[in-house]
Order: C-alpha cells, then sequence, then structure tokens
C-alpha cells in the first residue's frame, strides 16, 4: 500500500474527523506527526480473509475520505458484514487481539486514510487518551457487528443441518402414507369384492364359525412386518405351496403371507370346506388382513412424522422463551440423533447413545445446549469412515454433567488442534463449513458455566462437555 507523508492541513481534516475530531489539539499532532497519508483505487485489496496481521500494512487507519468494506465467505458466498467511510476508525486498533483478518477488506471510492504503525502504539496509548479510548469503543462496536455476524450465520448453518436431517427423515414415512393410502383404496375394493363372492358360497352355521376364527386369529395378532426379505419370501412360498396343494388360486398369497395367520389355522378351515367356498373365505380373510396392515402402516409412518416434529420442536425450543430452565439432557441427545440419523445410516455408522440412570437436570438454554450437541454429533458423523461407530455418554461427576461425544475416525491433525475452536477455521471442503460450530458450541457451555474439551488420536477422537449441575434447594426452615 502506498504511504505518503501527511500534508499540513492534516491536524485540521483530523479536528473535522467524526471519531477523532474529539481529542485535544495535542493529541491530534500527535497523530499526524505519527502517521502517514495511504490511497487507494477502487477494487484494491487492503486485506484478504485469513492474512496474519503482522504480515499485512495494516495499522491504525482513521479513513479521511472514500469508502471500503469487509467480505467474509462462510460457505454460501461473499457477503458484506461490514463497512467504513470518512470519519470512520478502522484497521487495527490498540488493545485487540485481532491476529488474523476475517475477510476480503475491498476499496469501494477512492480511499485516504491516516495509518499509525502499530509500533506507535505504546505512545499512542500513553500520549493520546482520548484517541485510545476512542478506539477502544470503535473496538467494541466492531466485535459486536462481527459477532452478530457470526451468531446469524451459525444459527442459518444450524437450520440448514435441521432443515435437511427433518426432510431426510420426513421422506420415508411421508411416501409410506402416501403408498399405504393408495393400496388402501384397492385393498378395501378387493375386500368390498371378496365379501360379496363368500356371500354367494351360502356359508351354513359351522363354516361360518371356522372363517370366524380364522379372520379373528389373524387380526388379533401383529402384521408381521419385521421379517428380513430373506424371511419374507420364505413365507410366501410357504403360504403358496399350501395353496397350491389344495388347488386353490395364489392371488391370496401376499395378504396372507403379509399376516399372522398359520398353517395350522389355514388347516383348520380346510377341515370345514375345500373347492369355491375355501377359495372364497381366504379371499375375504387376505383382503381383510391387508386392509388392516396398510392401516397400521399408515398409523406407524404418521406417528413417526408425529415423533420428528415434536423432536425439532423440542431441539429449537421454538415454543419456549430464551430463558434457562430445567433442562433433560438426554431428551436433547436422543432427539438430535433423531434428526441426523439419515447421515448415520447413510455411512452405515453405529450410534450408541449410554446415558446414566436418572440423569440429573441442569439449569440452561435448552435450545443452545442442543445446538452445541448437533455440532459435535455432526462432527463426529463427518468424521468416521463408512462403517464407523460414534459413542455418546452422559453422566454425572461430583458437582458436573459430563458429556461425551466419541468418534473412530482419523483424529485431528497435529497441525490443527490448536486451532480447532478459532473462528472460521474448517477443515471441510469450500461451502460444507462455516468454520463457526465449535467456536459457538464453546461460546454457548461457557456462557452456562462449562467448559468443552478434546483429546484426539488416531482412531478416538472424545469431545468432553462438562454442565455445572443444579445446586441442591436447601430445606426450608421448620416453623418456631
Amino acid at each position: 500500500m502506498p504511504l505518503q507523508s501527511p500534508p499540513a492541513d492534516l491536524v485540521d481534516r483530523l479536528a473535522d474527523h467524526r471519531i477523532v475530531g474529539r481529542a485535544p489539539p495535542s493529541e491530534l499532532e500527535w497523530l499526524a506527526a505519527h502517521g502517514r497519508i495511504r490511497r487507494l483505487e477502487p477494487g484494491e485489496t487492503i486485506a484478504r480473509t485469513g492474512d496474519h496481521i503482522e504480515d499485512t500494512d495494516l495499522g491504525l487507519e482513521v479513513v479521511l475520505s472514500g469508502h471500503f468494506a469487509v467480505w467474509v465467505d462462510r460457505g454460501a458466498g461473499p457477503r458484506r458484514v461490514m463497512e467504513w467511510q470518512a470519519g470512520d476508525v478502522s484497521g487495527l486498533l490498540p488493545f485487540s487481539r485481532l491476529t488474523t483478518y476475517p475477510g476480503d477488506a475491498i476499496v469501494d471510492t477512492p480511499l485516504e486514510t491516516l495509518s499509525v504503525d502499530p509500533r506507535h502504539f505504546p505512545e499512542l496509548i500513553r500520549e493520546c487518551p482520548t484517541i485510545t479510548a476512542a478506539c477502544v469503543h470503535v473496538m467494541l462496536d466492531r466485535a459486536r457487528v462481527f459477532n452478530t455476524s457470526d451468531w446469524q450465520d451459525e444459527k442459518m448453518a444450524s437450520l440448514g443441518k435441521l432443515s435437511a436431517g427433518l426432510a431426510h427423515e420426513l421422506n420415508n414415512p411421508a411416501s409410506a402414507v402416501a403408498r399405504s393410502a393408495r393400496l388402501l383404496q384397492r385393498a378395501m375394493d378387493e375386500a368390498d369384492r371378496a365379501a360379496r363372492a363368500l356371500a354367494l358360497v351360502g356359508l351354513d352355521d359351522a363354516r361360518a364359525a371356522a372363517v370366524d376364527r380364522l379372520r379373528e386369529a389373524c387380526m388379533a395378532a401383529p402384521p408381521t412386518i419385521s421379517m428380513s426379505p430373506l424371511e419374507r419370501a420364505d413365507r410366501e412360498d410357504e403360504i403358496a405351496e399350501w395353496l397350491d396343494a389344495h388347488g386353490l388360486d395364489q392371488s391370496a398369497t401376499e395378504a396372507l403371507s403379509e399376516s399372522a395367520v398359520t398353517l395350522e389355522a389355514l388347516e383348520a378351515l380346510a377341515e370345514h370346506m375345500t373347492g369355491s367356498a375355501l377359495d372364497a373365505a381366504l379371499d375375504w380373510v387376505a383382503a381383510g388382513c391387508a386392509v388392516r396392515t396398510l392401516a397400521a402402516e399408515s398409523e406407524r409412518a404418521g406417528a413417526r412424522v408425529s415423533e420428528l416434529v415434536g423432536a425439532m420442536k423440542r431441539l429449537t425450543h421454538m415454543d419456549h422463551a430464551p430463558v434457562r430452565s430445567p433442562v433433560d439432557i438426554e431428551r436433547g441427545l436422543r432427539d438430535t440423533f433423531m434428526v441426523l440419523g439419515h447421515k448415520a445410516r447413510a455411512k452405515s455408522v453405529s450410534v450408541k447413545i449410554d446415558v446414566a440412570p436418572d440423569l440429573p437436570r441442569v439449569d440452561a438454554v435448552g435450545g443452545e445446549l442442543n445446538q452445541v450437541w448437533m455440532n459435535l454429533l455432526d462432527n463426529a458423523l463427518d468424521a468416521v469412515d463408512l462403517g464407523g461407530q460414534v459413542a455418546v455418554t452422559a453422566k454425572p461427576e461430583g458437582r458436573w454433567l459430563i458429556v461425551r461425544v466419541i468418534d473412530d475416525g482419523p483424529g485431528i491433525a497435529l497441525e490443527h488442534r490448536n486451532r480447532i475452536f478459532d473462528p472460521f477455521f474448517t477443515t471441510k471442503a469450500a461451502g460444507e463449513g462455516t468454520g463457526l460450530g465449535l467456536e459457538t458450541a464453546r461460546t454457548r457451555v461457557r456462557g452456562h458455566g462449562g467448559e468443552i474439551q478434546f483429546d484426539s488420536r488416531p482412531g478416538r477422537t472424545e469431545f468432553s462437555v462438562s454442565l455445572p449441575l443444579r445446586e441442591p434447594t436447601p430445606p426450608s426452615p421448620l416453623p418456631s
């Protein structure tokens, strides 16, 4: 960046400056004497994302004219998060702990600043208390703006994870409801046809009672929904062979095989009737079983949808004010896994949640803690290989409740371990992570008086969250 000696009228221009102009003339004279004019043209870059401050020409930048902005890309494309113009102060400020630049600072209109090198900061603090105080206020305001932007980006990232998880999890039960509703109409038509056919047979009391016994036996037991594909094929073959051995139509094979009807029950019915009468009776029983099976599938799928919606409401605490209250940690962990279950299934990952019995509750903002579990479990699922394992444990230890998320992935590289909690640091591909998840998790945990730590080696990475347990309420004094 080009630096030039200050012009003679600089003190007068500083006196008109919105921020530093309130300082005494002696401080303005010091500033003019120790600064250099910097001029940049539109499109020029002052600093880039990740630049180490000591490797740039940035100092205390008193903006005299022009305009520039910082653009940050957190996975969804560059976004303007802050801007400065004439009358503002930017760059590196006294007492700032900024080590790397958070975005790309790009000039919009011809820019002129007075730049004070950081090596003069000790003298600036000593000789210019008014300007120093003004810079501290600027630093606090700037931190607030960036933090607000960071929180918003992380909230949107978390919302994206929740939305993607919910969409995946809802897809199967929603499809099951649609499929069952479509087939149920067909099954009900078939049941009406079978009932008419059975009526035409003209059953006597003994045969009618036998048919009723078979139907009641079928309806009393739950449908056989937990069979493996091989078991289902074997059962269909078994029913088909029985029907074929009795010279009966094969159309009822699928419905009967899906029911809980046994070969013994079929034989008991065959003792009372044969031929077309037996065919009609089996068609009617099979149609009833099919209707019941489809209704049960719709009920289960609907219950799953309701369960997922409930989990989402609990995770986000959308119907609760963001205030501290007793929080059920186990419920939050299980709800988190319910929403991220599709990710585990896609990689055939085994997830085990082991919670101590009667786990005590903690005073917390539930939605904030659930954001912590979402980040840690999502990272663990990303870290493990196909067929990997993730374990989640929660138990009290002394006056703390400890939640551990452990994965058998390759571990965190040595060169990354000192930076994983840094804002915007991520090892994921562009667009797959904001680099704010762990930093947000640590901030949330510390905000609850806890701490988050990690231990990592190849084949085992553990993140542990320590939260203070609720203090027991002292007993009320006995009345005198």
